[in-house]
């Protein structure tokens, strides 16, 4: 099928001023988690012995730090993975967020490094305010899929399945639209997990173990259309075995999951 015409990745222009759904995209999933963060902690059912380890008011304060981490860090990680010669050519536009050029892998580092310096100055159990952190991810995964799909980029290996795309600038060939097949599973398969995990099977008193999945859910929904679906980055270097930069970052993130989620699973302690 033909990439949707009335599919702009401008949202509104205002004069010169050109808001776009990328940056849109990052607004409404940092608020909508901001919004389900809070719910978690003003749920004291799921937590245990009914209080949880953070208050409303330091999940309102840490929403700038985690925003910082995703923003700062996001973009240093895509200029240090992916356009290294920008630091040669133009040092300081490796901060120009507003160019475009953003990286997961970046953006979680700079949200864990953010949550580290957070829980330890206000004194809140670092794995139960990662716990809170992954479980409000989704959202922003789900509209930063989404949104690339809408700026036709990041696009798929050719297919001759129905879902097929031809989108503008990647040749004639329908492609698949990978972009969606990571928004249903990075956002939306991930939120029903760890819904279920956080509200009907109690794993919140299990510290570490719902980032441990999370940790383990992502890497392996990126593997898996990175490998089967998603179109190498042509920039990159050809790396054998059909492996690509993104399988090769996720990797140590499947065996961190794994980790605490063992980890968290045997080590049961009550929220204090």
């Amino acid at each position: 099928m033909p990439f949707p015409e009335f599919l702009d990745p401008i949202a509104l222009q205002l004069g010169p001023l050109a808001i776009r759904w990328y940056a849109l995209a990052y607004i409404g999933g940092i608020l909508l988690g901001w919004w389900y963060a809070l719910r978690l902690v003003k749920t004291p059912a799921i937590w245990r012995p009914g209080q949880a380890p953070a208050l409303p008011a330091d999940i309102d304060d840490f929403i700038l730090w985690a925003t910082l981490g995703i923003i700062i860090g996001g973009r240093v990680g895509y200029v240090l993975v992916y356009d290294q010669d920008l630091l040669w050519r133009e040092p300081l536009a490796t901060f120009a967020v507003w160019r475009g050029g953003m990286s997961f892998h970046g953006g979680l580092v700079g949200v864990i490094l953010t949550t580290i310096i957070f829980a330890r100055s206000k004194r809140i159990p670092l794995l139960s305010l990662a716990d809170i952190v992954a479980a409000a991810t989704p959202f922003g995964l789900f509209f930063g899929r989404v949104s690339n799909f809408i700026n036709a980029e990041l696009w798929g290996r050719p297919t001759d399945a129905p879902l097929g795309v031809v989108f503008p600038g990647a040749g004639m060939l329908p492609r698949h639209p990978s972009q969606l097949y990571e928004a249903a599973l990075e956002g939306v398969l991930m939120f029903i997990l760890l819904r279920i995990l956080t509200h009907k099977l109690g794993w919140l008193r299990y510290h570490g173990a719902v980032a441990g999945v999370f940790l383990m859910v992502y890497s392996l929904s990126r593997m898996a259309v990175e490998y089967w679906f998603r179109e190498p980055d042509a920039h990159m270097p050809d790396l054998p075995l059909g492996l690509t930069t993104g399988l090769l970052l996720s990797a140590p993130m499947l065996l961190l999951g794994l980790g605490m989620t063992i980890w968290g699973l045997s080590r049961k302690r009550d929220v204090s």
